[in-house]
Formats: structure tokens, sequence, C-alpha cells
């Protein structure tokens, strides 16, 4: 039986990573700005229930997908390599950001993709509008494949059911968190955020990427010294 602590690790991890990749405006979080400030609460709020949905789906599958590839210690080291850069890329932009934009926005070919699959489907509730504006860009499920390897990688999710389970449900309760704040504070505020409240907002998500890039630069280094020595 698997003990509790990389449960907990698992499940650490996932919320940490669903609070931190939810709050760069993009699509689904001007969605909820805007239901939430004409409709109320509620209605933004099952915008967030909808997108988070589909996040998980595509977390899941992210996960499925990395069973047995970092058992060799050498490709796991090459992927903490690859996610040190990664997040710092990810962090600087958002940090130096002078317009919105999101990490999983793949330019103009996904943009024609994700109107394609809003134009067939033609989600009329809101947590259909939230679900479809996450299932129309796949940029979600590239994006979580690469995290998937990148927490396996480094033992912050283990390479069980029950661990990848509980780093599943850390994200839920992550990106479900920071879409029913966002809700409450727009139907509150009644939709008054600048462009620069949510450039903060972004900047912060930045910040706390390169302080991951950091901690994960550091361990890099200390793991090969201690090999030279």
């Amino acid at each position: 039986m698997e003990t509790l602590e990389p449960i907990l690790l698992a499940m650490l991890t996932g919320l940490v990573a669903g609070l931190l990749l939810s709050m760069p405006i993009g699509p689904v979080n001007l969605t909820i700005l805007n239901t939430a400030s004409r409709r109320g609460f509620t209605a933004g709020m099952l915008v967030g229930m909808g997108a988070s949905s589909m996040e998980l789906i595509y977390c899941a599958i992210a996960f499925t997908g990395f069973t047995g590839l970092f058992e060799k210690e050498m490709i796991k080291m090459l992927m903490k390599v690859f996610s040190f850069v990664f997040f710092l890329f990810i962090g600087l932009k958002f940090l130096r950001a002078e317009s919105l934009n999101a990490p999983t926005e793949f330019g103009a070919a996904a943009d024609k993709l994700r109107a394609q699959v809003d134009q067939k489907l033609k989600p009329e509730s809101p947590y259909m509008t939230g679900f479809v504006r996450v299932l129309g860009n796949f940029g979600v499920l590239l994006f979580w494949i690469f995290l998937a390897g990148n927490f396996l990688a480094h033992d912050w999710v283990t390479n069980t059911l029950a661990a990848k389970g509980a780093c599943i449900a850390g994200v839920a309760l992550g990106t479900n968190s920071w879409f029913c704040g966002l809700s409450f504070t727009a139907s509150r505020k009644c939709g008054q955020f600048s462009e620069s409240a949510l450039l903060r907002m972004e900047r912060f998500s930045g910040t706390c990427l390169l302080v991951v890039a950091f901690i994960q630069g550091v361990h890099i280094a200390w793991q090969l010294a201690r090999h030279q020595m």
C-alpha cells in the first residue's frame, strides 16, 4: 500500500500547477469575466467548471501516456533540463508581457481551429461554453503532456495510479478555486477590470514560474555537482 507522503506531494503539485496556469488571462478567463459581470457569479462559475472539466480530461490523457517512460535516469535528467528552460521561457514571457496572452495559445492556426470547434458545437449553456473553449485549444493538451513528464521526472508525482489521481484532484481544486474567485470578483465589481490589473495577474504568474525555474536550476546543478564528486 502506498504511503501518504507521495500522495500529498502529488496533490500539492497539482494544486500549485492548477493555480499558476489558470492565472494568465486567455480566452477562458476573459469569458468568465464577461459572463460573471453580465449574468452573475453562478454563470461565471459554471463557465469555469466547464473549462476545468475539459482541462482535467487533457491532464488525465497526458498522465496515462507516461507510464514507463521515465524509469531511465538519462531521460529523467533530460526532461529536468528541458523543463527548466521551458519554465524560464514562459516565466519571462509573462513577466515582460505588454499585452494579454496565454501560455497555451499557438498562433493564428490554433485560433482558427478553436473558432471552427466553437462554430460546429455552438455551446449555449455557460458550462458547455467553458468546456468547448478548452476543447478547441489543443495547446492545453500539449502543455499538460509536457507538465506530466516534468512532474514524473522530478518524482513530484510518482508513477502510480493513486499519485496521478491525487495530482489530477489537486489540479481540479486549483483551477476551480481560481475560476470561482475570479467569477465572484467580477460579479461584485461588475467587470471593471483594467488591462493593467489583468497584466499584474499575468506577471505574478510569471514571477512564480521563474521561482520554480530557479529551484529546478539549483536542483539540477546540485545533482551534476554530486555526480562529479
